[in-house]
């Protein structure tokens, strides 16, 4: 298949706000691919490169070579050039980038450059992200969308979920499976203004889970080998010794678990967030990342020697966790039907510093990769996790620094992003020198004083509301959003949407 096909799809779905159209249009695509393509083209129709990290920048791609005046690169030679760049290290990495860059981009016509460039920093905004592509696969190989979601639970690459459906239909996407040692998506929860809102949405006695201030992992052990995950799949074994060393305790032999890790003060109290999440970042200072002990808490189990239990209802996943978990390893929690018990443990859990809870259905299966109905969280304000689409930069005292944000939630009904205001409120001096040079490095573009950056940096902003408002295409505006942190260990799949922000309208 020729990149020049994928690039006239990409119009095409940039064209429409349809779901269904933009559906039809992905599975006409899948359908016309080779075997060997699907996962390629798949990856590039969700808007990213099948490589996690190409290893280019903005400057990098700023100036280009002349376009090819004829179509001829197909989509294998351009992800065989992306997976020399991203592999390419060591002494003369940067010259040998560059040449490779020249090779990929010569041979690009206009309109397959910009493309490109726009794929290489998924920036493509074309409204085709992964639930659109999930769609568009069922279509294309005439099996159900839910199977197809299933089997997506288990992999990271919904390229491989295409190629598998559409080359062995049900029975392949039914092989898809839980595989301790290989993480699985991770089941999110869906929001409620109150303890009681929450309740309300749960039949009979349900979970009460303190929300720690913390980072979410997936401890896989099999044997003597224990991995463990972030909530975006990367693999963060080396930097948490202590979780490997509380997993290798349990009498087990196999076993799946789902928790967080937390810095807290002597006192039990949380310590700043950030200092948790330098545990798990990208920093090579392992001497730093000892300085700041972690603990441990799991508040779910998804295998168990041999045993499956994503299917099983909460309460069974719970007697197997109590079973093989001491009670310093457990999060806290209340079983109850109680508004009046739950508000209690909230308000304690809010005392005690941490987030808020978590209320979570007894009879509710594990969804991974879901924001289903069976967990549903409460905070003491409004929060979002939303996404910078853009960054402005400041003026006066701000003069040099990037500062007031552009921020998105998804938009399900399109596959793209809902922009839904501004802010620049919340912000330290420390926060705007380390976004200045963090967007920077994001960048796709300027227009005037704004730099429109790559859609992959996470941002949790509290609110006063949400009003209607016919600046943005969503019709939604946020009211007096301020910055609370970035966070780092959320990827951008696992954003509020704008059904979420819509509920918050006053």
């Amino acid at each position: 298949m020729l990149l020049h096909d994928l690039v006239r799809a990409s119009s095409e779905l940039t064209a429409t706000s349809s779901r269904t159209a933009k559906t039809g249009i992905v599975a006409d695509v899948l359908g016309a691919a080779e075997v060997d393509e699907v996962e390629v083209v798949a990856s590039y129709l969700a808007g990213a490169p099948r490589q996690r990290r190409i290893g280019l920048g903005w400057r990098g791609l700023e100036t280009l070579p002349e376009p090819a005046t004829e179509p001829t690169l197909t989509v294998m030679e351009v992800d065989a050039l992306l997976e020399r760049i991203s592999t390419t290290a060591g002494a003369g990495s940067r010259a040998a980038r560059g040449t490779l860059v020249e090779e990929l981009f010569g041979r690009a016509t206009t309109g397959e450059q910009q493309f490109l460039r726009a794929l290489v920093f998924e920036n493509l905004r074309q409204g085709a992200q992964d639930s659109v592509l999930l769609d568009g696969v069922a279509k294309a190989s005439g099996v159900p969308v839910a199977a197809v979601r299933r089997a997506a639970m288990f992999t990271p690459s919904s390229g491989e979920v295409a190629r598998a459906s559409l080359t062995g239909g049900r029975e392949a996407l039914d092989a898809f499976g839980l595989v301790p040692g290989r993480p699985v998506r991770p089941m999110l929860a869906a929001s409620a203004p109150d303890v009681g809102a929450a309740l309300e949405r749960m039949a009979g006695a349900c979970l009460v889970d303190r929300k720690l201030d913390g980072i979410r992992v997936q401890v896989h052990r099999v044997g003597d080998e224990v991995r463990v995950y972030t909530r975006s799949l990367d693999d963060v074994t080396d930097r948490l010794p202590e979780v490997v060393s509380a997993v290798l305790d349990l009498p087990v032999g196999t076993v799946v678990l789902d928790g967080e890790v937390i810095a807290l003060r002597p006192d039990g109290r949380p310590r700043p967030f950030q200092e948790t999440a330098s545990r798990t970042g990208s920093s090579t200072d392992v001497s730093a990342r000892e300085r700041v002990p972690l603990t441990s808490y799991f508040f779910d189990v998804l295998h168990l020697d041999g045993r499956d239990l994503l299917d099983e209802p909460a309460s069974e996943r719970l007697a197997a966790l109590r079973e093989i978990l001491p009670e310093a390893l457990q999060v806290p929690r209340v079983v109850t039907d109680s508004v009046e018990e739950a508000q209690a443990f909230f308000d304690s859990t809010i005392e005690l510093g941490h987030e808020g809870v978590v209320v979570k259905s007894l009879s509710a299966p594990y969804e991974a990769g879901r924001r289903g109905s069976g967990w549903v969280k409460v905070k003491p304000r409004h929060t979002l996790d939303l996404v910078v689409l853009a960054v402005e930069w400041g003026s006066g005292r701000r003069q040099g620094l990037l500062s007031n944000i552009h921020l998105g939630a998804t938009d399900p009904t399109t596959g793209g992003f809902a922009m839904l205001g501004k802010t620049f409120k919340g912000m330290t001096d420390e926060m705007l020198a380390w976004q200045t040079e963090r967007f920077l490095a994001l960048e796709t573009g300027r227009d005037r004083q704004v730099v429109h950056v790559r859609p992959e940096q996470v941002v949790e902003v509290a609110v006063d509301g949400v009003q209607r408002s016919s600046r943005y295409p969503s019709g939604l505006a946020l009211r007096f959003a301020r910055v609370l942190r970035y966070r780092d260990d959320k990827p951008v799949e696992e954003i509020d949407d704008v059904g979420t922000v819509r509920r918050l309208l006053g």
